[in-house]
């Protein structure tokens, strides 16, 4: 089935600080080899100052968390997660440790991170100008990642990630004045357009990575050794028995996440759920309209979808802003 591109005119620029992200910290002599047996991507062998896009997988090989992954030193990394997920994340993780000389905590009010879209992405960083989604540039103490672009009919949306330690003079200036500030809603709205969803609490443990299409955003290494839920990741991807995928979709209704979705053929079983939701607000329209991500069962996508229920408000799936990952 041919999609069409989202047709949005959508341009904001600016920053914030965006609420529902927070910070987890891994320290100790063992964090590198720590993180490398429980997330899907090599983060052992990733180059101190830069990031990668990870997963973090039940046994059963269903995300219980997603991350990205921040190597500050061979002894400090950060992961960038929903703020929703950080108390059950670390404690989870924690269980694992055992003679592991590595510390997880809650570092959220350690750090302060900012997320800059549109033009001034582009301005905050120019090392970062035309570098490919998840290489960092580092000014004094703050880090800037750069995140998978939004897609829509004005062009690509540039986005970057900036995280600043609170309590350091050499910090660069953050939240510049000249910057202006963006609605939560617009960066919502970006993070749905860019393709790719992070694991919230409503939707941990409904997916294997391929749902969300983390391998074809490099989220997921087939090279690297033994994690939880490896095997089930693997054999979903050189079996050929992918038969859920993410798109990005729209409706006329409000949507949430961790709603199911219908197909018309089906008024029992669910085709799918939505991932990622953000509110658009249409300029001289009294009716918003509502924008996610929805993974969705791939024989489905002949049919009419509806939100809810078989008969519920129709939705409309849209082609993502980069290619899949075919089977292998």
């Amino acid at each position: 089935m041919e999609l069409l591109e989202p047709q949005l005119n959508f341009s904001p620029s600016g920053v914030i600080e965006p609420s529902d992200w927070g910070l987890i910290l891994a320290e100790g002599p063992d964090a590198g080899s720590f993180l490398q047996g429980q997330l899907t991507n090599d983060v052992l062998l990733l180059p101190v100052g830069q990031s990668r896009f990870s997963g973090y997988c039940s046994a059963k090989g269903r995300l219980l968390a997603s991350f990205i992954a921040l190597k500050l030193s061979s002894e400090k990394y950060l992961m960038v997660c929903h703020q929703n997920l950080i108390a059950a994340t670390v404690k989870r993780l924690s269980m694992f440790v055992l003679r592991a000389k590595v510390k997880l905590t809650d570092a959220s009010s350690d750090f302060q991170t900012l997320a800059y879209l549109g033009q001034a992405a582009t301005d905050v960083s120019p090392a970062l100008h035309a570098a490919p989604p998840w290489h960092v540039s580092q000014q004094a103490e703050s880090y800037f990642i750069q995140l998978h672009p939004a897609k829509s009919a004005s062009g690509s949306l540039a986005r970057v990630l900036q995280i600043s330690p609170n309590n350091t003079s050499n910090a660069t200036p953050l939240k510049p004045e000249s910057v202006k500030p963006i609605s939560i809603q617009d960066w919502q709205m970006a993070e749905v357009l860019s393709g790719i969803s992070m694991v919230q609490s409503q939707t941990s443990e409904a997916f294997v990575p391929q749902m969300l299409n983390y391998e074809s955003v490099e989220g997921v290494s087939f090279k690297k050794g033994c994690y939880p839920g490896q095997e089930v990741v693997a054999r979903s991807q050189f079996r050929g028995t992918l038969k859920r995928r993410a798109f990005i979709v729209s409706c006329n209704e409000p949507m949430q996440v961790g709603q199911e979705v219908f197909s018309s053929d089906d008024a029992e079983q669910a085709c799918g759920m939505i991932s990622s939701a953000a509110k658009l607000e249409l300029e001289g329209s009294q009716q918003a309209q509502w924008w996610g991500i929805a993974s969705l069962q791939l024989s489905a996508m002949q049919n009419p979808l509806h939100l809810g229920q078989a008969g519920g408000a129709a939705m409309q799936p849209y082609a993502l802003p980069y290619p899949l990952l075919e089977d292998i």
